[in-house]
């Protein structure tokens, strides 16, 4: 990718969204940000350009990747971080909690494609990269619905590869076992802590994948798992 490529990534306001915009920045990018919440952008210094928007509503997510289009620039990379987490064991799972993890975690990844797949397919070329788990590729006990959720993405990402390889777009993933933000380590026992992954490491392994470096990668679901 050139260094005037635009990248947009959303889920910009969370630690790995965060990481990812400082990745794509110091690779050259001019990198867009995304969030539902602009107070979660605050800080960000390395976005170009930060708009809040709800990642679960495909018409509004249309029309900020087409004014970005305008304005900015047509995106060349798309970078799903959005997400959200939920224990509960298949029998506790509620009506409630599957439609938060399907809105959450699998609704964005096609709203987002779908919006950046036009602009890319006009140039012939685009990296996308959403943001899996490891329950998504293997089945976990105690969080039945977000495992679900997980897998769905793992596969609407292989699925949308195949549909858009034939226009130049790469669709990958990166699936996180757990990553090290403040939230899990306010949560999460200090053992357990001690194998999550940084953010700033997981940033470092999309930014490869939207490289000119990883041209021949595509519909890969790659474990960052950590130790």
């Amino acid at each position: 990718m050139s260094q005037a490529t635009v990248a947009v990534v959303a889920g910009a306001g969370g630690a790995l969204g965060h990481a990812t915009t400082a990745a794509l920045a110091a690779s050259g990018f001019t990198v867009v940000a995304l969030d539902r919440s602009a107070d979660a952008m605050s800080d960000l210094r390395d976005a170009a350009r930060k708009e809040a928007v709800d990642p679960a509503d495909p018409g509004a997510v249309t029309e900020v990747i087409d004014r970005i289009a305008a304005e900015v620039g047509p995106p060349g990379v798309l970078v799903n971080t959005v997400g959200t987490f939920r224990l509960g064991d298949a029998l506790a799972t509620t009506p409630e909690t599957l439609k938060l993890m399907l809105d959450v975690n699998l609704g964005p990844a096609l709203w987002l494609s779908q919006a950046v797949a036009p602009h890319m397919r006009r140039h012939g070329s685009g990296a996308i990269v959403h943001v899996t788990a490891r329950p998504g590729l293997e089945p976990a006990s105690g969080m039945a619905a977000y495992s679900v959720s997980k897998a769905a993405l793992v596969h609407l990402t292989r699925t949308l590869d195949l549909e858009f390889r034939p226009y130049g777009i790469r669709v990958n993933a990166v699936a996180p076992q757990l990553i090290d933000t403040a939230s899990n380590r306010a949560s999460l026992p200090a053992d357990v802590i001690a194998h999550a992954v940084a953010p700033e490491a997981i940033a470092e392994v999309i930014a490869f994948l939207v490289s000119e470096a990883a041209a021949p990668v595509s519909g890969a679901i790659l474990p960052v798992y950590g130790a």
